[in-house]
């Protein structure tokens, strides 16, 4: 009698994760957090312009940590939804539904199990994959500037001069009809994610960080990445998670 057998896709991950205040602001607001074992990594950007924006940040860096362990994608997904409703759901209380104390922040977050990913995300802190030389921004960005854009009403150069270009329209602990957008596809071996704050992607183009994360080292193209912000001012915090899948090979589990 042949014993029942289930195939696994095996992964294996090189992993570098940065964060900097910049050059301008004193204190970083940023928090990051990966987790190569359960295939979890992420960047929460807390919003500048409320108080105790990093204890928004970090309230999402624990609520990854303190996740359970899951056995697919899906159960994986529902984990973090959960995890980042009820830092919702205690950001708003502490703000007592008074919009001078709101506290929040952005996310984006890469999930992935298996052989398959899952990013998701609210505000303007963007996850990209970078696949056979191309590169796609998988996130979209919640913000006031590009609800504009995708409507035609700004041209993307317009777009970069918008007085209020950096309003962001959803962030966790800032409002109560909250929900995380996503996207989900199926990993290759030789993929590269990158995970960023609008630090990073306030000085440094999607085509920069397209040539840093190709060939090289995970640890390498943070570095660079972060120099580059830094060497063109660093006027806010910067935080770069990058996610290189060294390894997708198939293994047969025999179950007994």
């Amino acid at each position: 009698m042949m014993e029942p057998r289930v195939l696994r896709h095996g992964l294996t991950f090189e992993t570098a994760a940065l964060t900097h205040p910049g050059r301008v602001r004193h204190h970083n607001e940023d928090s990051i957090f990966a987790d190569d074992e359960r295939g979890i990594w992420l960047v929460a950007d807390g919003m500048g312009g409320h108080r105790d924006g990093n204890v928004a940040s970090a309230m999402i860096a624990k609520a990854a940590q303190d996740m359970r362990r899951t056995g697919s994608l899906m159960e994986l997904t529902e984990a973090f939804r959960d995890g980042i409703d009820a830092v919702n759901a205690d950001l708003l209380a502490r703000s007592g539904g008074q919009a001078h104390r709101i506290v929040g922040s952005t996310v984006a977050a890469l999930l992935i199990q298996d052989a398959n990913y899952c990013c998701l995300w609210a505000g303007d802190s963007r996850c990209y994959l970078v696949r056979d030389g191309r590169m796609e921004q998988l996130s979209h960005d919640h913000t006031e500037v590009q609800e504009l854009l995708d409507r035609g009403v700004l041209t993307p150069e317009e777009a970069a001069s918008w007085p209020r270009r950096n309003v962001i329209t959803r962030a966790v602990g800032a409002i109560d009809d909250f929900r995380l957008e996503h996207a989900a596809g199926v990993v290759r071996s030789g993929d590269r994610f990158v995970l960023c704050s609008d630090g990073l992607t306030g000085h440094v183009n999607d085509d920069e960080i397209l040539a840093r994360s190709s060939g090289l080292s995970a640890s390498r193209a943070s570095h660079e990445l972060l120099e580059l912000a830094l060497a063109r001012g660093g006027k806010d915090n910067i935080s770069v998670v990058v996610v290189n899948v060294v390894a997708r090979e198939a293994t047969t589990v025999v179950m007994r």
